[in-house]
């Protein structure tokens, strides 16, 4: 364990102490073109052809509801039956992800999720059904066989064994787009980068990077955004694409993210702290229980007997010295301390909030 430790501050240390140049990112990994965004569809449907998994009508009459509605649709007066009692039949919640620029014809693909108390929905076939967008226009429709990459197996006398999530699944460019999103980017006069992480810096970079280029063309609005407009001489495409491969360097706040359930912890290259002395100390207490056994002589008319024998030991590792950081000490500093003390991560988590606490981190701390 302690080996993997120390690799893993090597690491860390290693990354610091390489040429910032290396951090350099093309303008389309921190930034996306507001307006060109995927777009969210959802829709209600029946999955039908299941081997006795599918829902009980008696206890969910919404799948029975639209199992009549369905069947009405097809020219099958059901309404008159008061005795429908198919398990082969799920009710289902249908959604997708409509990408930017998808035209009439295109395919996505879809998951389907099971609503009622159906078993599983393999082998099942979703029928015929609209996908809507938040304005209520159907954009897509859904139909094809579920697959859900789970399996489940069951005994005569009840016992049961299931791997993975039977009852939802995807269907693989299951959805035909039927209508495009009315964004029209080329009649766009400016287009709007939005910064994945706001920063003033860093809007402030990709604005220079680009006027470097295309002088006059980006105006850095706020932390969050930048203003392009395309050059005359330029097509939009073209300009996109040159913008997109310019290099900048991202600045961001100096933050620590703790996820105390798995002892991880990731820390900035801009966090500072301020002076401050830092100990660690492990103190151990064991406790072994040694029971004996008294054997009586012979002929003694003694019973044997069980005399309980403990020992009580306490250590306390006094090899670990105060470690002092001094003011505007860097995250290499931080970690080459606090690995002297020879600290594990969960011991390091507590170390960091105690620094933060003593107001001596000069970053964000954020616990998951």
């Amino acid at each position: 364990m302690r080996h993997l430790v120390n690799l893993f501050f090597a690491l860390i240390l290693l990354a610091v102490a390489a040429d910032p140049a290396a951090a350099r990112s093309r303008i389309k990994d921190i930034v996306s073109f507001e307006g060109v965004r995927d777009n969210q569809l959802v829709g209600y449907g029946l999955v039908v052809g299941l081997n006795g998994t599918g829902d009980s009508l008696r206890n969910i009459p919404f799948t029975q509801q639209s199992l009549q509605s369905m069947l009405e649709r097809l020219g099958v007066n059901t309404r008159a039956a008061t005795n429908i009692d198919t398990k082969n039949v799920a009710a289902v919640m249908v959604t997708a992800t409509l990408p930017p620029f998808a035209g009439p014809g295109a395919r996505v693909d879809v998951s389907v999720s099971a609503m009622g108390d159906s078993k599983s929905l393999l082998g099942g076939t979703l029928v015929m059904t609209s996908l809507q967008g938040p304005d209520g226009e159907i954009y897509a429709v859904a139909q094809g066989t579920v697959q859900t990459g789970a399996v489940s197996a069951g005994g005569a006398s009840g016992s049961s064994i299931t791997r993975g999530v039977p009852t939802a699944g995807r269907i693989s460019d299951g959805a035909i787009v039927e209508r495009e999103i009315g964004y029209q980017m080329a009649k766009a006069g400016k287009l709007t980068l939005t910064l994945r992480n706001p920063d003033f810096n860093t809007a402030k970079n990709i604005a220079l990077a680009i006027d470097a280029k295309f002088p006059g063309s980006a105006v850095a609005e706020n932390g969050s955004s930048v203003v392009i407009s395309t050059p005359a001489s330029m097509s939009l495409v073209d300009f996109v694409i040159s913008v997109e491969a310019l290099e900048v360097v991202p600045d961001s706040v100096a933050k620590v993210v703790i996820d105390e359930v798995s002892g991880v912890i990731v820390m900035g290259q801009d966090v500072r702290i301020s002076t401050v002395a830092i100990a660690q100390g492990n103190l151990t207490i064991s406790v072994q229980e040694t029971p004996q056994v008294s054997q009586p002589a012979p002929f003694s008319q003694g019973q044997t007997a069980v005399v309980p024998n403990s020992q009580v030991k306490v250590d306390e590792d006094k090899g670990k010295k105060l470690i002092m950081l001094k003011s505007g000490a860097s995250l290499a500093s931080l970690v080459k301390g606090l690995n002297a003390l020879g600290v594990t991560p969960r011991d390091m988590i507590s170390i960091l909030q105690a620094i933060k606490r003593a107001g001596a981190l000069q970053a964000d701390v954020e616990v998951m």
